[in-house]
């Protein structure tokens, strides 16, 4: 029987086969190689919030301290274009590699998604890395309104339906859908006034042109301390450290009522999972140190880390909770 076996085929072919096995273990190798030795090279944490506030604030206490523990600089970047839809959309759109990273704002991650269908993102574009810091919100008022206690507030405001008017960061942030689900409670009348971030707010709530406002200590916790503005609750289960004589809303009559701001590191979908683990291990490390927590209280930011999967069960949990508060608001985007 005559063989078909050409030798010099064969030798051609098997070189072909064997060099084209040799690139993918040699590209399988230099990726691992990559993970292993994460990071090689500078960190960038995208805020999609202008300077000042909470958001911002965390993000540089984090990125302060994690740059000691990684031995790479992390670089802070303000994004604060587009209500903060441009930071997210950049970052989902990121190389999934562990150098990007979004510094995510709780009501924007959970809220957003109920308010515009056509963002430039969607959650799962977006991979839990670790929960780092939380805030628990202060309904302050300026000294003009005649309350000294949130139970005469309220009786104020019932009293003067839609003549007061109240300051939020922006349509769709968590003092925005905070203060209506405070509303909506009490069955009281606010207009409410969006602005730009914490930073334009504040301003015209201590000139008196807004008067109230329920926001993140790190806004107005100095202004209470000062007298510039009333403390009236703390909406949180324990009275803050820094304004330790503002009570509790349980203690001020109004059991129930909690609110709390929390912030997230983030990595773009798609980023290796030995990535994300060593980046949400070395956060856990970083916001241990002395120096974090010293840094976080005097800004009126509480420390809370969780680890990827329980900030993925809690971003779950609250974006069913304030779709529910959303819709019955009718709150929508800018």
């Amino acid at each position: 029987m005559k063989s078909n076996f050409n030798q010099a085929s064969f030798k051609r072919n098997f070189t072909i086969v064997l060099m084209a096995a040799c690139a993918a273990f040699a590209g399988l190798h230099s990726a691992a190689h990559a993970q292993a030795s994460f990071p090689n090279k500078p960190i960038t944490l995208i805020v999609p919030n202008p300077p000042g506030g909470l958001v911002d604030g965390s993000a540089r206490i984090v990125s302060d301290a994690l740059a000691k523990v990684l031995a790479q600089p992390v670089v802070v970047t303000n994004q604060p274009g587009g209500s903060g839809n441009v930071a997210y959309g950049n970052v989902a759109k990121a190389a999934p590699d562990g150098y990007t990273l979004l510094t995510s704002y709780s009501a924007y991650h959970v809220g957003y998604p109920h308010m515009n269908p056509k963002l430039p993102w969607a959650q799962k574009d977006l991979t839990p890395v670790a929960l780092v810091t939380v805030a628990t919100n202060v309904i302050a008022v300026h000294p003009s309104i005649q309350a000294n206690t949130l139970p005469e507030f309220i009786a104020y405001v019932k009293k003067n339906p839609g003549k007061l008017s109240y300051a939020s960061q922006g349509n769709g942030s968590l003092s925005h859908m905070g203060t209506e689900m405070f509303k909506q409670r009490n069955g009281i009348s606010m207009v409410h006034i969006p602005y730009r971030g914490s930073g334009a707010a504040i301003t015209d709530v201590l000139s008196g042109q807004v008067q109230v406002f329920i926001t993140t200590p790190p806004s107005v916790m100095g202004h209470i301390q000062a007298g510039k503005l009333k403390g009236l609750a703390v909406a949180g289960p324990t009275r803050h450290s820094g304004i330790p004589h503002v009570p509790t809303t349980a203690e001020a009559g109004l059991k129930g009522f909690e609110l709390e701001a929390w912030v997230g590191i983030f990595a773009p979908a798609g980023t290796p999972p030995d990535v994300v683990a060593k980046l949400s291990g070395a956060i856990k490390q970083a916001m241990e140190t002395p120096e974090t927590k010293s840094r976080a209280q005097t800004a009126g930011i509480e420390i809370r880390y969780k680890d990827a999967a329980a900030l993925d069960a809690q971003v779950k949990q609250e974006t069913e909770f304030w779709g529910k508060v959303i819709a019955s608001s009718k709150i929508t985007m800018d």
